[in-house]
């Protein structure tokens, strides 16, 4: 557990690391009832407090942060108040501001119009030159370019437009429960690894890029073409698979999409926009920079109001919150995580950081193994690869998902996303992705 030495003499650590183990469990046990505590809450009246405690706790974007703030409340009656406000001052919250801000800007008007346009272009070019169906060949574009933009401009930026692309266009459009599952597995798996081309924008290589030394090139050459490769295959096999459904939904009109609806938006409004997503990208790490730029970025909506939809407040909010409380919870599972790390071979590795991923955020695995000593070039490469890889199997993998979720979740129906359901629609890409990456490293020893 990260903690200062003012803590450490302060909290009796190993029982604060058990109930952080404790309530972690629960926190991800809690994930997968959800959805029947939504059902159940419908048996009381809309208006009483039965109702409404089940559907909040029912809804998966505000469960760990509920367990998170349990275990605050429970370390300050054990421990007292100072101490636990320095456990809290030791835990990093930029990642769960950013995506909070990043999410919030990216799902404006003046941005998804020109990213809509951008992809309807390069699918119509798609659609054309290779004569596939319309629908196949945006839904190409948006699961296969869309998640490698995440390199550049971030993974929480590319999982907010991809899924908003794909709601509007897809999930609106289509009645198939297993389609629907299929392209949000995709979804989660091909952004999860789609951010590692560069070594800025993916959470898990953020944490390693700096003390392993792995720059841009190292990140491209190691990781980033194969993580192409398998978008590229995970993209086209859903589309060859679903063909068709989607060559039926080509011929059906689509309704407008959140940027076709309203005025016009100017085309200097647009690239005002992109320059605050572009501070917010370059000032990530630095709350203050976030923070300022993204006041800024409200005062601008509130002056250009008519060329603006609903701002995705609430959802942003929410993801913030699930994130802020898996950070306060997973500083206290290092003490089991780590022994595992530490006992395993390269390619037992990989597949233990791919499972692990799926139980805990996988920049919280990758972070405790920069605290592991001595570890080979071959078991890095192993627990980032793993890591990346399992990051579409739950909504607590990978960071950006909760954001993904909070704009696909009301395209279930009352029940939202089932996890056990997203983890089947998410086991085939991953599979693919775990081949490439384990084909290689056996192939091509480090």
């Amino acid at each position: 557990m990260e903690t200062n030495q003012g803590l450490l003499n302060l909290l009796d650590v190993s029982s604060f690391q058990t109930w952080c183990a404790v309530l972690f469990g629960i926190a991800v046990l809690h994930t997968f009832v959800a959805a029947s505590l939504r059902h159940w809450a419908h048996k009381y009246p809309a208006d009483s407090v039965r109702h409404q405690l089940l559907h909040l706790l029912g809804e998966v974007e505000v469960v760990f942060g509920i367990w998170g703030s349990i275990l605050v409340g429970w370390a300050i009656l054990n421990f007292g108040f100072k101490p636990t406000i320095h456990y809290l001052e030791s835990r990093n919250f930029t990642e769960a501001i950013f995506v909070f801000a990043i999410m919030v800007t990216c799902a404006t008007r003046p941005v998804t119009g020109v990213v809509e346009r951008v992809t309807r272009a390069i699918a119509n070019l798609i659609h054309e030159a290779l004569r596939v169906p319309a629908a196949s060949a945006k839904l190409f574009t948006i699961l296969f370019l869309g998640p490698l933009s995440g390199s550049f401009i971030t993974e929480p930026a590319a999982m907010t437009i991809c899924a908003l692309l794909l709601r509007d266009d897809f999930f609106a459009r289509t009645r198939s429960t297993r389609l629907k599952y299929a392209m949000i597995g995709v979804l989660f798996v091909n952004v999860s690894v789609g951010g590692t081309l560069t070594s800025f924008a993916a959470p898990p290589v953020l944490m390693v890029a700096g003390p392993w030394k792995w720059d841009t090139w190292y990140m491209l050459t190691h990781f980033g073409w194969k993580a192409a490769t398998a978008c590229f295959i995970n993209a086209l096999g859903l589309c060859m698979f679903f063909a068709r459904e989607l060559k039926h939904m080509s011929g059906e009109a689509a309704g407008k999409t959140q940027a076709q609806q309203g005025l016009k938006t100017p085309l200097w409004l647009s690239l005002a926009h992109f320059v605050a997503v572009g501070m917010l990208v370059l000032g990530a790490h630095y709350p203050v920079i976030v923070a300022g730029v993204f006041m800024m970025f409200l005062g601008m909506t509130v002056a250009t109001k008519k060329y603006q939809g609903p701002l995705q407040i609430k959802e942003g909010m929410l993801v913030g919150y699930f994130l802020a409380g898996l950070v306060v919870l997973g500083g206290g599972q290092g003490w089991w995580l780590s022994p595992i790390l530490q006992s395993m071979g390269s390619n037992a590795l990989f597949w233990a950081a791919t499972g692990l991923t799926a139980v805990t955020d996988n920049a919280a695995l990758a972070y405790l193994a920069t605290l592991v000593p001595d570890l080979s070039t071959a078991s890095k490469y192993s627990i980032i690869a793993g890591a990346v890889t399992g990051g579409g199997l739950t909504v607590i993998a990978n960071a950006p998902n909760p954001a993904g979720y909070g704009i696909l979740s009301g395209q279930f129906g009352e029940s939202g996303i089932k996890p056990q359901y997203l983890f089947l629609g998410a086991v085939i890409p991953t599979l693919v992705t775990a081949t490439l990456y384990l084909l290689f490293i056996n192939l091509w020893p480090l």
